[in-house]
Protein backbone atom coordinates (compact mmCIF):
# COMPACT_ATOMS: atom_id res chain seq x y z
CA UNK A 1 0.00 0.00 0.00
CA UNK A 2 2.56 2.07 0.89
CA UNK A 3 4.53 1.54 -2.37
CA UNK A 4 1.59 1.76 -4.16
CA UNK A 5 0.81 5.37 -2.77
CA UNK A 6 4.76 6.74 -3.15
CA UNK A 7 4.72 5.87 -7.10
CA UNK A 8 1.12 7.34 -7.25
CA UNK A 9 2.62 10.41 -5.96
CA UNK A 10 5.75 10.11 -7.72
CA UNK A 11 3.87 10.09 -10.58
CA UNK A 12 1.96 12.87 -10.11
CA UNK A 13 4.43 14.69 -9.47
CA UNK A 14 6.44 14.12 -12.73
CA UNK A 15 6.65 17.24 -14.63
CA UNK A 16 4.70 17.23 -17.61
CA UNK A 17 5.91 17.39 -21.20
CA UNK A 18 6.65 20.43 -22.97
CA UNK A 19 4.47 20.76 -25.52
CA UNK A 20 4.99 20.84 -29.44
CA UNK A 21 5.93 24.38 -30.57
CA UNK A 22 3.12 25.43 -32.80
CA UNK A 23 3.40 26.32 -36.71
CA UNK A 24 3.74 30.01 -36.35
CA UNK A 25 6.39 29.38 -33.97
CA UNK A 26 8.50 27.09 -35.92
CA UNK A 27 7.52 29.28 -38.98
CA UNK A 28 8.96 32.59 -36.83
CA UNK A 29 12.07 30.70 -35.98
CA UNK A 30 12.41 29.84 -39.49
CA UNK A 31 12.47 33.56 -40.85
CA UNK A 32 15.00 34.18 -38.38
CA UNK A 33 17.22 31.58 -40.10
CA UNK A 34 16.33 33.07 -43.25
CA UNK A 35 17.22 36.47 -42.36
CA UNK A 36 20.51 35.45 -41.29
CA UNK A 37 21.24 33.11 -44.42
CA UNK A 38 20.75 30.04 -42.88
CA UNK A 39 18.64 28.69 -45.35
CA UNK A 40 18.66 24.69 -44.81
CA UNK A 41 18.03 25.28 -41.58
CA UNK A 42 15.25 27.62 -42.22
CA UNK A 43 13.87 25.27 -44.80
CA UNK A 44 13.77 22.56 -42.14
CA UNK A 45 11.49 24.62 -39.97
CA UNK A 46 9.46 26.70 -42.10
CA UNK A 47 8.63 22.51 -43.50
CA UNK A 48 8.19 21.39 -39.73
CA UNK A 49 5.60 24.22 -39.19
CA UNK A 50 3.75 23.41 -42.57
CA UNK A 51 3.60 19.95 -40.66
CA UNK A 52 2.24 21.13 -37.96
CA UNK A 53 -0.26 23.39 -39.15
CA UNK A 54 -1.37 22.52 -42.48
CA UNK A 55 -3.64 25.06 -43.10
CA UNK A 56 -1.17 27.50 -42.77
CA UNK A 57 -0.27 29.45 -45.88
CA UNK A 58 2.95 31.31 -44.70
CA UNK A 59 4.69 27.84 -43.58
CA UNK A 60 4.37 26.49 -47.27
CA UNK A 61 4.91 29.62 -49.07
CA UNK A 62 8.49 30.52 -46.92
CA UNK A 63 9.41 26.81 -47.84
CA UNK A 64 8.91 27.61 -51.34
CA UNK A 65 10.57 30.75 -51.31
CA UNK A 66 13.29 29.19 -49.38
CA UNK A 67 13.91 26.01 -52.19
CA UNK A 68 13.97 29.08 -54.44
CA UNK A 69 17.74 30.68 -52.88
CA UNK A 70 18.82 27.14 -52.42
CA UNK A 71 18.12 26.10 -56.09
CA UNK A 72 20.02 29.81 -57.16
CA UNK A 73 22.68 28.98 -54.84
CA UNK A 74 23.03 25.07 -56.95
CA UNK A 75 21.60 23.31 -54.38
CA UNK A 76 19.19 21.43 -56.17
CA UNK A 77 20.30 17.79 -55.59
CA UNK A 78 20.88 18.06 -51.73
CA UNK A 79 17.66 19.91 -50.82
CA UNK A 80 15.70 18.90 -53.52
CA UNK A 81 14.75 22.19 -54.94
CA UNK A 82 13.50 21.06 -58.15
CA UNK A 83 11.04 23.40 -60.03
CA UNK A 84 7.77 21.19 -59.16
CA UNK A 85 8.34 20.74 -55.79
CA UNK A 86 8.70 24.39 -55.59
CA UNK A 87 5.72 24.74 -57.46
CA UNK A 88 3.51 22.06 -55.36
CA UNK A 89 4.14 24.34 -52.56
CA UNK A 90 3.85 27.65 -53.52
CA UNK A 91 0.40 26.39 -55.43
CA UNK A 92 -0.45 24.83 -51.40
CA UNK A 93 -0.57 28.57 -50.37
CA UNK A 94 -2.13 29.74 -53.07
CA UNK A 95 -5.01 27.85 -51.97
CA UNK A 96 -5.38 28.65 -48.83
CA UNK A 97 -4.43 32.06 -48.92
CA UNK A 98 -5.24 33.88 -52.52
CA UNK A 99 -3.27 36.93 -50.97
CA UNK A 100 0.19 34.90 -51.61
CA UNK A 101 -0.12 35.04 -55.28
CA UNK A 102 0.83 38.68 -55.18
CA UNK A 103 3.56 38.16 -52.90
CA UNK A 104 4.63 35.21 -55.41
CA UNK A 105 4.47 38.03 -58.44
CA UNK A 106 6.76 40.27 -56.39
CA UNK A 107 9.62 37.96 -54.83
CA UNK A 108 12.53 37.48 -56.24
CA UNK A 109 13.39 34.43 -54.35
CA UNK A 110 10.57 32.40 -57.14
CA UNK A 111 12.40 33.67 -60.45
CA UNK A 112 13.13 29.88 -60.50
CA UNK A 113 9.80 28.90 -61.62
CA UNK A 114 8.31 31.45 -63.71
CA UNK A 115 8.80 30.20 -66.42
CA UNK A 116 7.18 26.12 -65.66
CA UNK A 117 3.45 25.47 -66.48
CA UNK A 118 2.20 25.60 -62.73
CA UNK A 119 3.45 29.25 -62.32
CA UNK A 120 1.46 29.73 -65.62
CA UNK A 121 -1.43 28.22 -64.37
CA UNK A 122 -1.53 30.22 -60.67
CA UNK A 123 -1.29 33.42 -63.42
CA UNK A 124 -4.63 32.00 -65.39
CA UNK A 125 -3.01 30.32 -68.93
CA UNK A 126 -3.32 26.64 -68.84
CA UNK A 127 -2.84 24.39 -71.34
CA UNK A 128 -6.18 23.11 -71.10
CA UNK A 129 -7.31 26.02 -73.19
CA UNK A 130 -6.59 25.84 -76.70
CA UNK A 131 -6.46 29.93 -76.58
CA UNK A 132 -3.49 29.78 -74.37
CA UNK A 133 -1.31 27.87 -76.48
CA UNK A 134 0.83 30.28 -78.03
CA UNK A 135 1.33 32.23 -74.97
CA UNK A 136 2.34 29.23 -73.40
CA UNK A 137 4.54 28.08 -75.59
CA UNK A 138 7.07 31.30 -75.16
CA UNK A 139 6.00 31.71 -71.40
CA UNK A 140 7.30 28.48 -70.56
CA UNK A 141 11.08 26.77 -70.79
CA UNK A 142 10.88 23.38 -72.95
CA UNK A 143 13.13 20.06 -71.97
CA UNK A 144 13.60 16.50 -73.15
CA UNK A 145 14.18 13.87 -71.17
CA UNK A 146 17.43 13.36 -69.69
CA UNK A 147 20.71 11.16 -69.88
CA UNK A 148 22.01 9.92 -66.72
CA UNK A 149 24.38 11.65 -65.00
CA UNK A 150 24.24 14.34 -68.28
CA UNK A 151 21.16 15.45 -67.22
CA UNK A 152 18.50 17.28 -69.90
CA UNK A 153 20.19 16.74 -73.19
CA UNK A 154 17.85 19.13 -75.76
CA UNK A 155 15.80 22.14 -74.52
CA UNK A 156 13.38 24.24 -76.39
CA UNK A 157 13.08 28.19 -76.46
CA UNK A 158 10.08 29.77 -78.06
CA UNK A 159 10.31 33.28 -78.35
CA UNK A 160 8.29 36.73 -80.27
CA UNK A 161 7.95 36.76 -83.97
CA UNK A 162 7.43 33.18 -84.73
CA UNK A 163 11.64 32.44 -83.75
CA UNK A 164 12.40 29.05 -81.94
CA UNK A 165 15.89 27.80 -80.96
CA UNK A 166 16.92 24.84 -80.33
CA UNK A 167 19.68 23.93 -77.16
CA UNK A 168 21.47 20.20 -77.82
CA UNK A 169 23.84 18.58 -75.72
CA UNK A 170 25.45 15.43 -77.58
CA UNK A 171 28.06 13.35 -76.01
CA UNK A 172 30.74 11.71 -77.84
CA UNK A 173 31.82 8.01 -77.23
CA UNK A 174 34.44 9.61 -74.54
CA UNK A 175 31.82 10.35 -72.82
CA UNK A 176 32.28 14.11 -73.34
CA UNK A 177 29.28 16.72 -73.92
CA UNK A 178 29.37 19.14 -76.80
CA UNK A 179 26.65 21.91 -76.67
CA UNK A 180 25.09 23.40 -79.59
CA UNK A 181 22.04 25.87 -80.55
CA UNK A 182 19.90 26.06 -83.55
CA UNK A 183 17.61 28.54 -84.44
CA UNK A 184 14.68 28.45 -86.22
CA UNK A 185 10.96 28.89 -86.93
CA UNK A 186 7.64 27.54 -85.60
CA UNK A 187 3.88 28.43 -86.38
CA UNK A 188 0.71 27.56 -83.99
CA UNK A 189 -2.45 26.48 -85.14
CA UNK A 190 -4.71 25.49 -82.31
CA UNK A 191 -2.77 22.92 -80.42
CA UNK A 192 -0.58 22.32 -83.79
CA UNK A 193 3.13 23.65 -83.45
CA UNK A 194 5.60 23.47 -86.41
CA UNK A 195 9.12 23.58 -86.33
CA UNK A 196 11.62 24.75 -89.17
CA UNK A 197 15.24 24.06 -88.47
CA UNK A 198 17.69 25.03 -90.71
CA UNK A 199 18.77 21.73 -92.64
CA UNK A 200 15.84 19.80 -91.76
CA UNK A 201 12.38 19.11 -92.64
CA UNK A 202 9.26 20.89 -90.59
CA UNK A 203 8.50 18.60 -87.43
CA UNK A 204 4.84 19.00 -86.30
CA UNK A 205 3.94 18.03 -83.01
CA UNK A 206 1.05 19.30 -80.60
CA UNK A 207 0.66 20.72 -76.90
CA UNK A 208 -1.89 18.45 -75.23
CA UNK A 209 -4.56 19.73 -72.65
CA UNK A 210 -1.92 18.38 -70.03
CA UNK A 211 0.65 20.34 -70.84
CA UNK A 212 3.01 17.75 -72.78
CA UNK A 213 4.81 18.65 -75.93
CA UNK A 214 5.43 15.99 -78.30
CA UNK A 215 7.18 15.94 -81.67
CA UNK A 216 8.28 12.80 -83.68
CA UNK A 217 11.92 11.68 -83.74
CA UNK A 218 14.18 13.60 -83.60
CA UNK A 219 12.71 16.17 -81.10
CA UNK A 220 10.51 14.21 -79.42
CA UNK A 221 8.75 15.14 -76.22
CA UNK A 222 8.80 18.10 -73.65
CA UNK A 223 8.24 19.08 -70.45
CA UNK A 224 8.79 21.86 -68.19
CA UNK A 225 10.67 20.14 -65.78
CA UNK A 226 14.30 19.44 -66.64
CA UNK A 227 16.01 16.10 -65.69
CA UNK A 228 18.31 17.02 -62.46
CA UNK A 229 19.86 14.74 -60.04
CA UNK A 230 19.88 11.54 -61.90
CA UNK A 231 22.75 8.97 -61.50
Amino acid sequence: MILALSLALALFAAPAAAPAPSGRALNTQGFRLYQSGHFPEALEKFQQAAQATPDYALAHYNAAATLGVLRKQGKVCEYSAHRDVIMEKLATAVRLDARRLQRAREDRDLDVIRDTLGWQKLLGRTPEKEADVPALLKAVSWYGPGVGVYGTTRALKFQAKGRVELWRKDVDDSGTPRESRTRGTYTVRGRTVEVKLPGSAPVTGTLSAAGALTFPEPLGAFSDSPSECEA
